[in-house]
């Protein structure tokens, strides 16, 4: 149990930036901010965490490299499930790109955030990593199905079976309180999956976005999403 509690103190200073994100969902969903629209308040805060990680070095420039090309990346899949009609942003706001407000890059790259915490905090150490070209053209094929799977077949069960297939081998150490641990890495990306879909719901009940199902009333999201956020963890990883 105090070995729990280490494991769950050192995820959770991991957890910073996500955790600003939703205190902020749900501050502005029970309370209204005045002169500023909420959608460009949260993106204002997400960018003032940003510079506060920097100035007392929670984060390296290197961290705020990753983050900013994952915000890139997440922002992208966004105006375009947008446009498909997946989810959506009802609320206005000035800073909004094809009715997707910036903010949103921030809650992809707040899992990059949370990776790139973790990888230090626990002192990861991988064995027996697969040749990474191989990993690259997985994660491609992952990123660009979320594209295709509107047009062509789904291939994320395909995908799910690879990535088991090629990290078979691979195990990650993790280090909590001078002591060592390991599991494999494909039941790592499970549990970081697992517990998205968890921030995925508590997000969409504060309206940070919204599901077609969602309109009326707010919905427990469908179980199956923690399959595509295993997908996206491993191409954060």
């Amino acid at each position: 149990m105090k070995q729990l509690w280490f494991f769950g103190l050192a995820q959770a200073k991991a957890c910073l930036f996500p955790v600003v994100i939703f205190l902020t969902l749900a501050i502005t969903k029970l309370a209204d901010i005045p002169f500023i629209p909420r959608y460009d308040f949260i993106l204002l805060v997400c960018l003032l965490t940003q510079v506060v990680m920097i100035i007392s070095k929670l984060e390296t420039i290197d961290e705020l490299k990753v983050i900013c090309v994952f915000h890139l990346i997440g922002l992208a899949l966004e105006i375009y499930k947008v446009h498909m009609g997946s989810w959506s942003y009802p609320e206005e706001a000035i800073t909004k790109i094809f009715g997707v407000p910036l903010y949103s890059g921030f809650m992809y790259a707040s899992v990059a955030s949370y990776m790139c915490q973790a990888w230090k905090r626990l002192d990861l150490r991988l064995t027996n990593w697969p040749p990474t070209w191989t990993v690259v053209i997985l994660s491609g094929l992952i990123y660009f199905n979320f594209y295709t799977n509107h047009y062509l077949y789904d291939i994320r069960w395909l995908l799910k079976v690879a990535t088991l297939l090629l990290f078979f081998r691979t195990f990650v150490f993790f280090t909590v309180n001078h002591r060592t641990y390991s599991m494999p890495l494909s039941f790592s990306f499970v549990l970081i999956g697992f517990f998205i879909w968890i921030a995925e719901n508590i997000a969409t009940f504060f309206g940070a976005w919204q599901y077609p199902n969602q309109e009326h009333q707010w919905e427990l999201v469908k179980i199956g999403k923690i399959s595509s956020w295993l997908l996206l963890v491993l191409l954060v990883f």
